[in-house]
């Protein structure tokens, strides 16, 4: 686990320190609200492109101005951001297969929104690609129009959720326009664990939740001592998310609810072994789909390790061969678990052969405010254990890219623009 970052202390009723390269200003005056005038600093943004074009760089830095703060809203000191992508724009994906294994996922988002973002490079450089949802930091400033009851403070330690129009958080410095957006994270939870939370972390919960509905359908159906099994296709951040807080679902029901983990890389056994340390007393099973196999030697091998046909499968890195897979592993009235966007490419493709199967492919959307603030409970209170991460200094982002690329990184990547004050 990386070394925790120190809360971030902050002076009451003051804005924290200007950013360290930002350029001189006068000095502004303090009050409640911690609003300053119109400031004249700049702050450094990251503008992360596609790395498909092989020998050209993929990560840029701009200087660009440090935001004005809405007034009924704040700003954020960003500490930590988890290195994620937009999982639209399929044109740039194609080369992004490998970095989707291990990374998390995002929903759609518009700049055009309802809230405003003073973002001059936004969009650069298909810079949209890695749009930097998963964000964790320190509340720097609050809006004049707010009083004291607001329910945030300065130096509040939070995560955003990933509304729609959230500015890009490879900066330094961003705003938000309504504090509801807002969470506070425990004192006891490091700010890169909090950084994993609002996209990821918040989609996988959504995706458990939505399937615990089927299976507790299923479980009713069948009468007691039925077996309900699950299939989860990756060892990516998404699915190690979903593995922990499937296992945290049901731990009152391990005698009804099998969970077996198809693993894409090498790694899966070991992954496996070291959730078992966390939850010890919930077994799990590992198949290895080894692309150099047959279709046939895939799918025998998994109902081997499942014991039959499975009845959910939740599939974060979905592709044509995987969902095809999936649905002959799934038994009769079986679902299969995708992604949105993944689902509106690939349903039209499948829908008629999940209907022929009585199968059915269903769409998950990123789960909603209340679910991440029950997240953060849960992984604060420790009763959920985040999966793996490493910490990075922004500055070394291009090497992050890289080795993202490469599946070299276990677990996910988080990019760290304050070191421990």
């Amino acid at each position: 686990m990386p070394v925790e970052l120190a809360p971030l202390a902050t002076p009451a009723h003051k804005a924290a320190p200007a950013p360290y390269n930002g350029s001189p200003s006068s000095s502004s005056s303090s009050s409640n609200s911690s609003i300053e005038p119109k400031m004249n600093k700049l702050c450094r943004q990251l503008s992360i492109e596609s790395p498909s074009v092989g020998g050209r760089e993929c990560v840029f830095s701009f200087d660009v101005p440090v935001p004005d703060v809405p007034a009924r809203g704040a700003r954020i000191r960003v500490v930590c951001a988890g290195a994620c992508y937009h999982p639209k724009r399929s044109g740039s994906l194609t080369s992004l297969n490998s970095v989707s294994s291990g990374s998390s996922l995002a929903t759609d988002v518009s700049v055009e929104g309802d809230f405003p973002s003073m973002l001059p490079h936004h969009g650069m450089r298909d810079a949209a690609l890695f749009p930097g949802y998963e964000v964790a930091g320190v509340v720097e400033s609050l809006g004049s129009e707010l009083t004291e009851d607001c329910g945030v403070k300065l130096g509040d330690r939070v995560i955003m959720y990933p509304y729609e129009g959230i500015p890009n958080g490879y900066v330094e410095y961003l705003v938000v326009h309504d504090l509801k957006y807002l969470i506070k994270v425990p004192d006891n939870m490091p700010l890169s664990v909090a950084a994993m939370l609002p996209a990821g972390a918040l989609l996988a919960m959504n995706t458990v939740h939505a399937a615990h509905e089927l299976v507790q359908s299923l479980l009713e159906e069948r009468g007691d001592n039925s077996v309900c099994k699950i299939l989860i296709v990756g060892t990516g951040g998404l699915a190690l998310w979903a593995l922990r807080i499937a296992a945290y679902q049901y731990s009152n029901m391990k005698d009804r609810v099998t969970i077996t983990i198809a693993s894409l890389k090498d790694d899966g056994l070991m992954m496996a072994q070291e959730f078992q340390r966390w939850y010890f007393d919930y077994s799990v099973n590992v198949v290895q789909w080894s692309e150099d196999l047959y279709e046939k030697q895939l799918i025998e091998r998994t109902m081997d390790a499942c014991g039959g046909q499975v009845d959910v499968v939740i599939d974060f890195g979905t592709t044509s061969r995987s969902l095809h897979r999936s649905m002959q592993c799934l038994g009769k009235g079986g679902v299969v678990f995708v992604i949105k966007e993944v689902a509106d490419r690939l349903l039209p493709k499948f829908s008629r052969r999940a209907e022929e199967r009585q199968q059915k492919i269903q769409p998950v959307e990123p789960g909603n405010l209340e679910q991440l603030r029950e997240l953060v409970q849960l992984v604060g209170s420790g009763e959920i254990e985040p999966p793996p991460h490493t910490v990075y200094p922004a500055e070394d982002a291009l090497d992050v890219v890289q080795k993202l690329c490469h599946s070299e990184i276990q677990g996910r990547a988080i990019l760290r623009f304050y070191p421990a004050d």
